[in-house]
């Protein structure tokens, strides 16, 4: 088997090794893999579930033949430790959209204006219905 996909595979079996579904209920890691018992598996399972069968599909499909996978980085999250998640770079499983991308509050340069300032230049704040506050014109 090519290389491209070992090491989110060596993730995923480490991964269902340490799941309840293996060490409490006494399943197989290939019956937790299948659909009944797919749902109870940690998010961190079913994401590394997914990423396999991209990369597992990457290899197979015809418009990635000759550059290959991307790269698969396991980052420290895979291997429990902690890591800053303060950093520009995101931590990726697989290639795509990185796995904390739009998480977390947003940076900003320090040019933001007060609320005092706001309402001065004739703004008025307001909730979205998703919950997010947002200033509108008076």
């Amino acid at each position: 088997m090519p290389s491209s996909c070992n090491d989110i595979r060596a993730a995923l079996a480490s991964c269902l090794q340490n799941s309840d579904c293996v060490l409490v209920h006494r399943n197989t890691p290939a019956d937790c893999l299948r659909p009944p018992l797919a749902d109870t598996l940690p998010t961190q399972c079913q994401q590394l579930k997914h990423g396999y069968g991209q990369c597992k599909r990457g290899m197979i499909d015809m418009r990635k033949r000759f550059r290959g996978n991307k790269p698969i980085s396991t980052s420290l999250e895979l291997e429990g430790e902690s890591a800053d998640l303060d950093k520009t770079e995101v931590p990726m499983l697989y290639a795509g959209k990185g796995g904390f991308e739009g998480v977390g509050p947003r940076k900003t340069d320090g040019r933001e204006k007060s609320e005092e300032e706001m309402e001065k230049a004739g703004f008025e704040r307001f909730v979205r219905n998703d919950g997010s506050v947002d200033w509108r014109k008076k």
